[in-house]
């Protein structure tokens, strides 16, 4: 039975206005009002019957399908008070976006308010060290490296210019440690795979490190893995923040562990999958912004699966919009077992988190029943860890499935420059997955 969750009035006015003014005013929602069943229904009612927004959607109307009518967009852009930004990814995955930072800004510090620490320690004025993958954001120097003022931007230090960690040489994760402790940052914002990469570096060679007041995990969901290897070096508290470009800051985590709404900048309509797969608590997610008037989207699909809650409740007192007790990851990493039966990245991890001797892996499930690990580890008993790997995976998957695998000095990133832990070769459309009605 699913949780009745709290909300205030103004979220149901936000809610309703984004809805209206997308409805009447906004070009690409223009067949949209079809489906709307009325005022007289609750928001909620009709929110849910609405279709969904895809990113086929936004390559198909985007720019001027998601602007109000009249609206000088080509103005905007060249006062700088919009931009156009484009996702990295595969074909599939990637699309274009319209890019306000006055309110990507105000959504971020909105989801400060979600963290005892962030709230505490998060100024907007604060020094803070970054380290993701420039790709995604920062300076990007595959050739040769750049020097400290060339990769600075206002309060901002990023750690690293290269696209690819596996080009990271001990004296480029020297430098790293060497920049922390001279810039001192009060945020550690990383991904998660490549803090994990220079921890495992950091506590092989014996160094110890400057300690943020915060580490915050983003881009990437953090896997039972990256939490050990980075418990390892830092003792300073972690939160992972959930968000995407096209709909700001949606969850931030909580000291206690849960994941609370942004609800003062979005709307989360919740899907759960049909009780065989996880549901009623796990299913996906459709994210609404508010405020954002240089882009209307909604009920957009953010590809990924959470677990609510099913307390509705959480220990650090927050009670407001939905709760989270956890990010399952994407859909596009989920698996089958033998059986049909869907499993998320989060709950594979849970499954190898449990051999000490894994640094990384990818797994590929190749066809139905048969599996590819990819593992790397500075074990040298490769065979005993490969048993050991493949006993866990016929736990999760079947005793009938077949698994290869493959040792690899480390496992390169997507194109993307983020880390998929799973995939399946064949088609698989969550759609088919989620209960009906």
């Amino acid at each position: 039975m699913m949780q009745k969750w709290e909300f205030s009035l103004k979220y149901y006015q936000d809610s309703s206005a984004a809805l209206d003014t997308a409805l009447k005013e906004i070009p690409a929602y223009q067949s949209w009002r079809d489906f709307d069943p009325g005022v007289l229904l609750s928001v909620d009612t009709r929110y849910q019957a609405m279709p969904v927004l895809t990113k086929k959607d936004i390559r198909e109307y985007f720019p001027l399908g998601f602007v109000s009518p009249g609206v000088n967009i080509q103005h905007a852009l060249d006062s700088g008070e919009i931009s156009f930004v484009s996702t990295s990814g595969t074909t599939d995955d990637k699309v274009t976006n319209i890019w306000n930072q006055k309110w990507w800004d105000a959504s971020e510090r909105a989801s400060w308010k979600l963290n005892t620490y962030a709230a505490r320690l998060a100024t907007g004025e604060h020094p803070e060290a970054i380290l993701v993958n420039p790709l995604n954001v920062g300076i990007a120097s595959d050739n040769s490296d750049l020097p400290l003022e060339n990769r600075r931007l206002a309060r901002f230090l990023y750690l690293s210019e290269r696209t690819n960690y596996t080009a990271w040489t001990a004296e480029h994760m020297d430098r790293m440690i060497r920049e922390l402790a001279v810039f001192r940052p009060v945020i550690l914002e990383a991904n998660p795979s490549l803090l994990a990469r220079l921890c495992r570096y950091i506590s092989a060679s014996g160094q110890t490190v400057f300690q943020p007041g915060l580490i915050v995990l983003t881009y990437e969901n953090p896997t039972n893995l990256h939490y050990r290897q980075i418990r390892k070096v830092f003792t300073s508290p972690t939160a992972s923040s959930y968000g995407t470009t096209e709909t700001g800051y949606v969850f931030m985590q909580c000291e206690a562990g849960k994941f609370h709404q942004n609800t003062q900048f979005c709307r989360v309509d919740f899907q759960p999958l049909k009780k065989e797969h996880g549901g009623p608590s796990l299913g996906r997610i459709l994210v609404t912004p508010f405020h954002n008037e240089w882009y209307h989207l909604l009920r957009f699909d953010v590809g990924d699966l959470v677990r609510v809650e099913e307390t509705g409740k959480c220990s650090c007192g927050r009670h407001e919009g939905i709760i989270l007790a956890a990010t399952e990851g994407r859909c596009v990493n989920a698996t089958l077992t033998c059986a049909g039966r869907l499993v998320t990245s989060r709950e594979l991890d849970h499954n190898l988190s449990a051999l000490e001797e894994i640094d990384e892996y990818k797994l590929e499930q190749t066809s139905p029943g048969t599996y590819e690990l990819h593992l790397a580890s500075r074990t040298p008993d490769k065979r005993e860890l490969s048993e050991s790997a493949a006993s866990v995976l016929k736990g999760l998957y079947g005793r009938e499935a077949k698994i290869a695998v493959i040792h690899e000095e480390m496992i390169a990133p997507e194109v993307s420059g983020k880390y998929r832990l799973s995939k399946t070769l064949f088609p698989l459309k969550i759609e088919d997955y989620l209960e009906k009605g």
